[in-house]
């Protein structure tokens, strides 16, 4: 493999960056937000994409081969930018995920739809890891905190007009441009990258891991199809779940094998060796659990509790994306201009075990400014791990590993994801269905036996008794579900601890330089022009 560290003597960190460096970056946010986007804009427009092309039964696998496809190919992309370069690895995913969101805007049938989602899902597989890869050969370790923020505001942006954009974009265009409106952004992101950004050649003289590439999707596709039919299509104990649980350990346990013994690994098992990358790993996982548990049950509550409206459900959680984005600007501020970083895992992992128990304590009398507050202090916390964890991450690994260390990242954060709607949705159901038998006797058990999350309608419809008793449940079921994930938060507090904080190198480290965990310093590959 070409030298990957041939233009360690650029530094387009120093000083003011070059426009085309911020071009290049503002390419990058545009990307970001498709990835992020996407999921909540098609969310809205399910019903009335089923209106149109039928296939109730099978609605479900519109998101599910999108998420599948996602998350299998996540590491690989990662690897392929690290082998072939990065520029052309990750245009190639854009280019396949405008594919498939053409073919999908284009979709005549459900099935067609489904099979053109996972082609979508395929190339977005790329676009995170590709957004954050390069930035990480871009920009400098100590000046990359400055970019936190504005990762954050995306996430927050699409989390908040997702719903906003589906809806008008459906009620307005019609369905098919949820899918459509990707094309325009996604061109502009692709000339300016290719007009603007410089990265060294590489080639790679080693084969592509193909057994290992099977085996990862093989063991990824089970985990992701256990968390999303677990408890839901089928029991916990049924023999389907049963088996994609034997077939996801046997095919991991093979995977992990196969990577001591391949000669270039899709995952190298090496950057496992560097202790703050195995606790971001971990920290990352705990992360997408409480995150995306929260987002899912926090509008569920506030709608069927407090009574908020459902048409601007992404407002609902403006007090926790809100806090976040502050505090994500103020840690990537602060650990640029100091190099310190070990004090925001530590702090996160506080305030998310303290939101998560203040979020468990809601019942049907708290009120909307109490639980805002609550929700902020969450947002506190995930502000101080959302971004820190991939710096932290990419400062451990040499500079040839920072696609698999992207990727691994970007994985550990999305598995952690479906298992948190997985484990915290099967407590909340159980609960909701416990109380509902126990306050409205068999009428209860009648109401839930189809879904324990009932839409605006279908509540309106209950007797005053039924919907009282409804409103004890949920309670209830949010209650179990968050003080699950305060205990399951403390993981990030002890993970947080054993952190060693390597200093964050501004152009790259010297010569004689090296961090103290053993592992080589990352210093900047691009050389904008």
């Amino acid at each position: 493999m070409a030298d990957t560290r041939q233009a360690d003597t650029a530094d387009p960190g120093a000083g003011e960056k070059p426009r085309s460096v911020r071009v290049v970056l503002f390419a990058l946010m545009i990307t970001m937000m498709l990835a992020m986007l996407d999921n909540m804009i098609v969310g809205t427009a399910m019903p009335t994409i089923v209106g149109e092309l039928g296939g109730l039964a099978h609605l479900s696998w519109v998101v599910t081969a999108y998420t599948l496809a996602t998350a299998a190919a996540t590491p690989v992309w990662g690897k392929l930018g690290d082998m072939y370069g990065r520029k052309a690895t990750f245009m190639t995913s854009i280019v396949i995920f405008l594919i498939g969101s053409a073919l999908s805007g284009m979709a005549q049938n459900m099935g067609e739809l489904i099979g053109f989602r996972a082609v979508q899902g395929l190339g977005a597989g790329g676009l995170m890891v590709g957004v954050m890869a390069i930035i990480g050969d871009l920009i400098p370790p100590r000046e990359r905190g400055k970019y936190q923020g504005m990762m954050a505001g995306i996430m927050a942006i699409a989390m908040i007009a997702g719903p906003l954009v589906g809806g008008t974009i459906t009620d307005n265009w019609g369905w098919r441009w949820a899918f459509y409106i990707n094309l325009p952004l996604g061109v502009v992101a692709l000339g300016l990258i290719s007009a603007v950004l410089h990265l060294p050649r590489k080639r790679s003289k080693a084969g592509i891991d193909y057994l290992g590439v099977v085996l990862l999707t093989v063991g990824i596709t089970s985990i992701v199809l256990v968390t999303t039919w677990g408890g839901t299509e089928y029991a916990w104990s049924s023999a389907r779940i049963m088996e994609l649980i034997g077939i996801g350990v046997a095919a991991l346990v093979g995977f992990v094998f196969w990577q001591t013994k391949a000669a270039e690994p899709v995952v190298p098992l090496h950057i496992f060796r560097s202790l703050n990358f195995t606790l971001m790993s971990v920290i990352g996982f705990i992360t997408g659990f409480v995150m995306f548990g929260a987002t899912l049950f926090l509008p569920l509550y506030q709608q069927s509790v407090q009574g908020a409206s459902a048409t601007n459900s992404g407002l609902l959680l403006l007090p926790m994306l809100g806090a976040m984005l502050v505090t994500s600007m103020v840690a990537g501020r602060v650990t640029t201009n100091s190099g310190r970083y070990k004090v925001f895992p530590i702090a996160g992992g506080v305030l998310m075990i303290t939101g998560l128990y203040l979020l468990s304590l809601m019942d049907t009398g708290t009120s909307r400014l109490t639980s805002g507050v609550y929700m902020a202090v969450l947002g506190l916390g995930m502000g101080c791990l959302m971004q820190i964890t991939m710096l932290v991450a990419q400062n451990s690994v040499q500079m040839r590993d920072m696609g698999v260390a992207s990727s691994s990242t970007t994985l550990f954060r999305t598995l952690g994801s479906s298992f948190g709607v997985a484990i915290m949705g099967a407590l909340f159901n159980n609960r909701v269905q416990d109380v509902m038998s126990e306050r409205a006797g068999a009428l209860g058990s009648k109401i839930t036996e189809q879904s324990a999350q009932l839409d605006a309608a279908s509540l309106a419809k209950l007797p005053v008794a039924a919907r009282e008793a409804y409103q004890h449940a949920v309670s209830a079921g949010t209650h179990s579900a968050f003080l699950l994930g305060s205990a399951i938060a403390v993981v990030v507090l002890v993970a947080a601890l054993f952190v060693k904080e390597v200093p964050l190198k501004g152009a790259g480290p010297k010569a004689d330089e090296s961090p103290a965990d053993g592992t080589e310093a990352v210093a900047p590959l691009a050389e904008a022009v």
